[in-house]
């Protein structure tokens, strides 16, 4: 079988293009690494129900991926795409292949790493890899549980976690003090909504005597785990016992499967991050591969989920002009939450680490820039930085921007890593072709 579409991603985008192809008579097949449609977002919705109108659309959607014609294959990771539209993926019975007309990426978002002091220290995680842990596995915070960094993650997962029973010590806050005047120019309509939305998160957490703590900078303690952390207000310097550190910084466009495919890829100044380049069809410049959802720029689920729609319409030869203009009005929050949340910059000390699999400290690549390193690819010869498991997810984000800052030049001036084929370890057996 060669489908017409195949996509790589269970998310919103994907579940959004492959309902809207798959009624448009379209052949689609899917592929995901999780174990059910929903990707993060809407991870274990379906066995938890719906709590919020948001939520409820969300499942309707789901309910009708399960009764469309798509071929869906779970917990299935791929590992390599063709130029020639060729696949190749891996689940629990192997290495698997197919031949596709035209390939969608919708793989969503990876979270920013935030670098701090102590940031390895086993106690110390990000805030989505906790969200995942108690949305599919109940593992709800009791007590000795601190949040640190920005962005409206932080308090929804906070909420969540009152939900569930728990609780939370405290939250200490990054964000940049002065960006709410920043912002307020781009105040809309559209923006109100999430605006109330947060201070009805912030009010719930205040009622639940969760501590909230504007502060500049924040290090973990401990050995050989976490004990405490340790953050600046006007103040000073505080100290509070903690059992767990959950950190954010906002979520980046997932682009290890593009990039590897060799997709022409742009700097965002205001998400301090790269995405690829797309049309309005979510049309990269490869023929045959199409970005949709926030994998080709931040946007949330709503805005995902036309995203998706929309290039299967344009598959379909269709007209998209009402989902264009209801995907604008998504998005017309964005300059707010961009402005408000825009990511830290990255003033690390020279003993933090910025590559966790082989150990490498921002002044380790400082060294190598005034040993004569131009780019991030040659830092691997200096360093071996982006050459771990993580194969740059984690280390690349944090590291290009110390390179920059040591040599003086714009991010968007340095070369990110380059991905090759495959993109994570696999071990492929006997490969079926399909």
């Amino acid at each position: 079988m060669s489908p017409d579409l195949l996509i790589v991603g269970g998310g919103p985008a994907g579940i959004g293009a492959a309902v809207e192809a798959a009624a448009g008579g379209l052949s689609v097949m899917l592929l995901d690494e999780n174990g059910a449609p929903g990707g993060r977002i809407w991870q274990a919705l379906e066995t938890r129900g719906a709590r919020d109108p948001d939520e409820v659309a969300a499942l309707a959607l789901i309910q009708r991926f399960r009764g469309s014609s798509v071929q869906a294959f779970w917990n299935a990771t791929v590992w390599a795409i063709e130029a020639d539209g060729q696949v190749f993926w891996s689940d629990a019975d192997g290495a698997h292949s197919v031949f596709a007309r035209n390939v969608l990426l919708a793989t969503g978002t990876t979270e920013r790493p935030l670098p701090i002091p102590g940031w390895t220290l086993p106690g110390v995680m990000t805030v989505g890899a906790a969200q995942i842990a108690l949305k599919t596995g109940g593992l709800v915070p009791d007590r000795g549980v601190w949040l640190a960094g920005q962005g409206p993650l932080l308090l929804l997962y906070a909420t969540q976690v009152l939900d569930a029973g728990g609780r939370i010590a405290g939250v200490i806050d990054l964000s940049d003090g002065f960006a709410p005047l920043r912002a307020m120019r781009h105040v809309s309509l559209p923006a109100l909504a999430e605006i109330r939305r947060g201070l009805a998160w912030r009010r719930r957490l205040s009622a639940a005597g969760v501590r909230w703590i504007a502060a500049s900078d924040v290090r973990a303690d401990g050995d050989p785990g976490l004990h405490s952390v340790s953050f600046r207000t006007r103040d000073g310097w505080k100290t509070e016992d903690a059992d767990l550190l959950l950190l954010h910084d906002g979520v980046i466009p997932s682009v290890q499967i593009s990039r590897a495919i060799g997709c022409q890829h742009v700097w965002s100044e205001a998400q301090r991050c790269w995405h690829p380049v797309v049309d309005h069809w979510g049309r990269t410049s490869v023929p045959g591969i199409l970005v949709a959802g926030d994998g080709a720029g931040i946007g949330g689920a709503a805005a995902a989920v036309l995203s998706g729609r929309i290039a299967a319409v344009g598959l379909l030869g269709g007209d998209a002009s009402a989902l264009r203009a209801e995907r604008a009005r998504c998005l017309a929050v964005r300059p707010l939450l961009d402005t408000l949340f825009a990511p830290r910059p990255m003033r690390l000390d020279d003993a933090t680490l910025v590559c966790r699999c082989e150990e490498v400290t921002a002044g380790a690549v400082r060294q190598a820039v005034r040993g004569g390193c131009q780019g991030m690819n040659q830092l691997k010869a200096y360093t071996r930085c982006g050459m771990g498991p993580c194969q740059g997810r984690m280390c690349g984000p944090v590291t290009i921007e110390v390179l920059a800052e040591a040599r003086g030049v714009p991010v968007s001036s340095v070369e990110p890593l380059r991905t090759r084929f495959p993109t994570k370890p696999v071990s492929v057996g006997n490969l079926t072709s399909l």
